[in-house]
């Protein structure tokens, strides 16, 4: 029996998890019993071979092979789940790019306007920069929260994709350092050569400040395809929302109003 794979193999399938003794414990056999089996000095009985192939997720005949061809078919198991997962969200993404109008004209910088999640009663200007690598259009901002607290200056930055699918322009966002949340943004298309504003409307929640998910109106600036970065970051931050460094027509353009009878936030007809 010493010579038997079951041994090895079954070192092989335990390397999976924690510990032998959580495998014991999940499987509800002896911890001094199994240790027999490991040793090739006792044979596991019918009943316990069928639940050790059960749990393992290996028929008795795989459990049984050389160990070669064995480690082989376990370790190709636990592959497959996670590739045919990423092919599948791959396929969905794919999917989405092909049924993208070209974004060309709308690649430049801009600056965005909300009012603020975390902030009440606020608005955020941050600079966002739409562009085109491989033939699709992504997305990075930037916001720059000035604070009168000992952290100083809060930084928030966000790169995502951007689609063109039934007339208008979709963004899905992603805050980069800390991955904790995800917005997105749905704007009307500018039929104007040069696109002066985008509005619409984004989800999205305050990373700072509680956890609630809120939507607002956005507004979307267009400065150009060269700019000063220096000048147009130090002109973002947060602003109250009657501050004359915020145009009076870009802050009656960004108000969130639901009016009784629409029930739901929706944008002034473009």
């Amino acid at each position: 029996m010493q010579n038997e794979p079951l041994p090895r193999n079954l070192a092989f399938l335990c390397s999976y998890h924690s510990s032998i003794a959580a495998v014991c414990r999940r499987l509800g056999i002896n911890r001094q019993q199994f240790n027999k089996y490991l040793s090739g000095q006792s044979w596991p009985s019918r009943r316990n071979m069928r639940r050790i192939c059960d749990f393992f997720g290996v028929s008795e005949d795989e459990l049984l092979m050389e160990h070669r061809h064995f480690a082989e078919i376990v370790g190709l198991k636990h592959r497959l789940p996670i590739a045919h997962a990423s092919s599948e969200i791959l396929a969905h993404i794919e999917d989405l790019y092909r049924g993208s109008g070209d974004l060309g004209r709308y690649v430049g910088y801009y600056f965005r306007y909300f009012y603020s999640f975390g902030h009440a009663g606020k608005i955020i200007r941050g600079l966002v920069a739409i562009y085109e690598k491989n033939g699709r259009y992504y997305w990075r901002s930037i916001e720059r929260l000035r604070s009168n607290g000992r952290y100083g200056v809060e930084i928030s930055k966000c790169s995502g994709t951007v689609l063109l699918l039934g007339d208008r322009i979709f963004v899905l966002e992603y805050e980069t350092l800390l991955k904790s949340s995800i917005t997105q943004v749905i704007l009307y298309q500018s039929y104007r050569t040069s696109p002066t504003y985008l509005i619409g409307i984004q989800t999205g929640m305050p990373l700072l400040r509680g956890r609630k998910p809120a939507a607002s109106i956005v507004l979307l600036e267009y400065l150009g395809q060269s700019i000063d970065h220096r000048k147009a970051l130090n002109s973002c931050g947060l602003f109250d929302d009657t501050d004359a460094a915020i145009d009076a027509s870009i802050r009656s353009m960004i108000v969130n109003r639901i009016e009784p009878e629409r029930f739901v936030l929706e944008t002034e007809d473009a």
